[in-house]
């Protein structure tokens, strides 16, 4: 882990949080990848970057929408805020962001059907416990985009539940602006991730408040938290082709781990795989190269 001269208050699967004066946080995107919620040993190279690189992009696409936690990306003017020096290794990974009282809520927004909320159909016709249209297939699209939360858990796994259950957990006011801001967002990344030749099937969103105010916070449409697919290769009923981390438990379920700690070794051609389909999720999505992102390698 990069050595940091700060508090490491929380750290996470993937991104650590490091306390800042002026009830701010310094969030850092590890290589680190986490696949059935067990961190692998081996890091993606460029993972971290592009997580940061593709949430700035999103923030910015979308900030008529929602205001955000985040004050700054520039490694020079994170410098400066925290009055220290961060090592390079963190450049182009790691946001400076405000301290927000953070909803126990993950808001996901769901416009093909994939993934859990698949399983569940087949099971039960419903998604998150919630009336679903029948006949849809493996990758069909959803007439409507559903708001669909789950569970934050601290441990173990989250779990799906129905809007109404996520009311009694929160309170009906703030889910149904959950709700309504979420699809918001999520309809404006979809569109312009079509424009790109791909489909935004999913995406979670995490929302805190600052100084009152409902913001957008943490990474945003990356592949970590998103279903990302091309366009063309679509057929309902088939998985569509992916560039998250999809291909990566599938190639987990193939060599047919448990999903219990320790993680399997991971050969180094399927870590290039990997890092390379992230990269390309962000130059391809947004039509920047990463090069030109904070701390690209020269």
């Amino acid at each position: 882990m990069t050595q940091i001269a700060m508090e490491l208050v929380h750290s996470g699967k993937v991104r650590d949080l490091y306390a800042v004066p002026g009830n701010r946080l310094l969030m850092v995107a590890s290589d680190r990848l986490s696949a059935f919620d067990v961190v692998m040993a081996e890091p993606i190279p460029n993972k971290g970057r592009v997580l940061t690189a593709m949430t700035a992009f999103w923030l910015e696409e979308v900030k008529d929408v929602v205001q955000n936690s985040v004050i700054s990306f520039d490694p020079a003017e994170i410098d400066e805020l925290t009055k220290q020096t961060l090592p390079t290794s963190t450049h182009g990974r790691a946001m400076l962001v405000e301290r927000a009282e953070m909803v126990s809520l993950e808001c996901i927004v769901r416009g093909y059907l994939a993934g859990q909320a698949f399983t569940e159909y087949e099971r039960a016709g419903t998604i998150h416990d919630m009336q679903a249209p029948e006949g849809l297939r493996l990758a069909d699209r959803l007439p409507q985009p559903m708001f669909t939360p789950s569970t934050k858990a601290e441990e173990g796994h989250d779990l799906n539940i129905s809007i109404d259950a996520a009311r009694e957990l929160v309170g009906r006011p703030l889910v149904d602006e959950l709700a309504a801001i979420s699809i918001a967002v999520y309809q404006r990344a979809a569109k312009r991730a079509e424009s790109a030749g791909f489909v935004l099937a999913d995406t979670k969103f995490e929302f805190g408040h600052v100084d009152g105010q409902l913001v957008l916070c943490d990474e945003v449409c990356t592949p970590d938290s998103s279903r990302l697919w091309p366009l063309s290769g679509i057929v309902p009923g088939a998985t569509p082709p992916a560039y998250d981390k999809q291909p990566f438990r599938d190639w987990l379920e193939g060599i047919g781990w448990d999903k219990q700690p320790p993680p399997p070794e991971v050969p180094e051609d399927i870590v290039n795989l990997t890092s390379a389909r992230y990269v390309a999720a962000y130059e391809l999505v947004t039509g920047r190269s990463l090069s030109d992102w904070y701390g690209a390698e020269a």
